[in-house]
């Protein structure tokens, strides 16, 4: 489970995925990468898709992260429903936007989701219904997006809301915010990274950053962030297109 791995430390490298096909969640299994993010805020893909993708993770190993398109609790219920291992929630730029992310991720008592165990999450109600929704609790990951300007300047207090795993920085959104957009090593993010990361070390909560590139995974990796997302299904067929077209067309 992708919590565990956080819990122990271990520092996880997975792509976004906004092509709405359980083969390519497949092949990112198969490759080796840790988690999968299902994009339902900015790809095409739907519920009825998303759960055929998350079928596809548990077969090739990899676990299902689903970035829903909002703090809502409908959308964030549904994600972990079809059986999703985490969910990551974006623009969250309060502590009570937080706290309704996390609230909205966990069962009675720790927060309001619907308690339904006739869902794939539950095995169809297979599940031990006595046992089913404390282990839910336990093992759902919640991801927050801090991704502006306000989300930085509140971030002292959203890190201290309980039952928060990933604290996820932006970097694009947070540079446009800052009036740099796409300067995503300007040093003002730079500095912001910094900030985060020393508020989320004393808050025991796990950072999370997108990257553009291995090597850049490879820099935070030893900075000590534990959740890299790495680009997108779609850029990476782009540039492995594009590399051979060229290769072809110099010849």
């Amino acid at each position: 489970m992708l919590k565990d791995k956080l819990q122990n430390g271990d520092c996880l490298f997975g792509p976004f995925l906004n092509l709405c096909h359980p083969a390519v969640m497949e092949i990112a299994g198969i490759a080796g990468f840790d988690f999968a993010i299902i994009d339902t805020e900015h790809g095409e893909i739907s519920a009825d898709r998303a759960v055929d993708m998350i079928r596809a993770a548990k077969l090739a190993g990899i676990s299902p992260v689903v970035r829903v398109y909002g703090n809502q609790p409908e959308l964030i219920s549904k994600a972990l429903d079809i059986g999703a291992e985490a969910v990551q929630i974006p623009q969250i730029s309060s502590r009570s936007e937080a706290q309704a992310a996390v609230y909205a991720a966990k069962f009675s008592p720790e927060g309001c989701r619907g308690a339904n165990r006739y869902v794939r999450a539950a095995r169809y109600s297979a599940a031990d219904k006595a046992a089913y929704f404390a282990k839910a609790n336990q093992e759902t990951a919640v991801i927050i997006q801090v991704e502006g300007k306000a989300g930085m300047d509140n971030l002292a207090e959203i890190i201290t809301v309980p039952g928060i795993d990933v604290l996820f920085i932006g970097p694009y959104d947070l540079s446009a915010s800052l009036g740099i957009p796409g300067q995503v090593e300007h040093p003002l993010i730079m500095a912001a990274m910094n900030k985060t990361m020393d508020l989320a070390q004393k808050a025991g909560v796990a950072i999370g950053f997108f990257v553009d590139d291995a090597r850049s995974a490879v820099k935070w990796k030893k900075a000590g962030v534990q959740y890299l997302s790495f680009a997108a299904d779609v850029g990476l067929l782009y540039d492995a297109f594009r590399q051979n077209v060229g290769i072809f067309r110099e010849e």
